[in-house]
């Protein structure tokens, strides 16, 4: 068996070695980052291959996988002249989530605790489950009040124990934190394990080989953790540095305009959060994260793109759910934050995908309830 590399911090230097269950850096707390530099392949060498993301092994720190569903190629579809949408929601737990949510469950196995943890405020939650259901891997998942009925009972009927947590995502947060730093348990953060970013990384390595070889001039990714928009990064330096990409696209990151902490230091011109941005009711709750772990690395990415930041409403938000709906296409409100940040002109004629994050039947329609979130 290939042997695991290890992870780092990117603040400090600090090194964690590659069997540690330890979640994050023992000198500041903060997230990992993976010594890992691989080689996509090229593009005829993929023609046969699975059917899945596992075909593009040469860029995956875990090889051979014993628990995947067939997650991964998801189909690519027109919206307009120009834009196209990935339909991520085609996947086996129906988000996105689940690019990731294989490969922490793959490594989990492979490093044997008695037991796994996870927090979300849904769609990683349920893609946890599933993954570690398969896995045989005891798993809890700890998700704020509030959470969405649907998948809560995602992850119940999953197997997974779930602990719903009085206030809001950060709170599920440390409390999950709290019971990572038991001995024995693997932390299934998506935020903090970097091998989550190595499996949403496929999302762009996808595109890549759909498109023949090249990628759109904006890749629009709604952001809250970052999750998708750093491994979009990851994916794009990969294939630019083996020159099968003769140039990036620019990354536009959406966030909903009622928790936008990384728009709003974006406008300041920061480097880092600035100030604090209170929890606020959105649609969009997959991605209201006031305080994202990697927000240094998200700015740095979106600058070092050429890219930028955009914010959506509420109304911009129900708007994009049923217009999507009126195509055939059934997606949550977190799910639409990308389509309804550009379809109204904001690209200015480039070309460019958005990705559809999650089904519909997670949360229904917005609005629906006659609430107005």
């Amino acid at each position: 068996m290939t042997p695991l590399p290890d992870r780092f911090c990117p603040t400090d230097g600090t090194r964690v070695p590659s069997a540690s269950l330890a979640w994050c850096c023992p000198a500041c707390r903060g997230p990992l980052d993976l010594d890992f530099a691989p080689t996509p392949a090229p593009l005829k060498s993929l023609a046969g291959r699975v059917n899945s993301l596992w075909r593009y092994a040469e860029c995956l720190p875990l090889a051979t996988p014993s628990v995947s569903l067939g997650e991964g190629r998801t189909p690519l579809v027109e919206l307009t002249d120009g834009i196209s949408a990935k339909l991520d929601y085609l996947m086996p737990t129906l988000s996105f989530k689940d690019r990731g949510a294989v490969l922490l469950a793959e490594l989990a196995l492979r490093l044997g605790p008695r037991g796994v943890v996870a927090d979300s405020s849904g769609n990683a939650g349920t893609a946890i489950a599933a993954y570690c259901a398969r896995a045989a891997l005891p798993c809890t998942v700890y998700v704020p009040f509030g959470t969405s009925a649907k998948k809560l009972e995602q992850i119940d009927v999953h197997g997974a124990r779930l602990r719903i947590v009085e206030g809001d995502r950060e709170a599920a947060a440390a409390a999950a934190r709290e019971a990572a730093d038991e001995e024995g348990v693997f932390y299934a953060s998506h935020v903090y394990n970097p091998y989550f970013l190595h499996g949403t990384k496929t999302y762009v390595h996808e595109l890549w080989e759909d498109l023949g070889g090249r990628l759109p001039d904006v890749l629009v990714v709604p952001v809250g953790n970052g999750t998708l928009l750093l491994g979009a990064a990851l994916a794009v330096a990969e294939l630019h540095s083996a020159g099968l990409i003769d140039r990036r696209p620019a990354l536009y990151a959406v966030q909903s305009a009622a928790v936008a902490p990384l728009a709003h230091a974006w406008a300041e011109g920061a480097d880092d959060l600035v100030g604090t941005t209170p929890m606020a009711p959105t649609l969009a709750e997959g991605i209201a994260i006031p305080r994202p772990p990697r927000a240094r690395q998200i700015l740095r990415a979106v600058r070092d793109s050429g890219g930028r930041f955009l914010t959506v409403t509420e109304d911009q938000l129900r708007h994009a759910q049923r217009d999507l709906a009126s195509r055939g296409l059934f997606v949550e409100a977190t799910g639409v934050a990308s389509w309804a940040a550009v379809r109204e002109g904001a690209l200015g004629g480039r070309s460019a995908v958005v990705p559809l994050c999650g089904a519909g039947l997670k949360s229904g329609v917005a609005g629906a309830d006659g609430a107005s979130w």
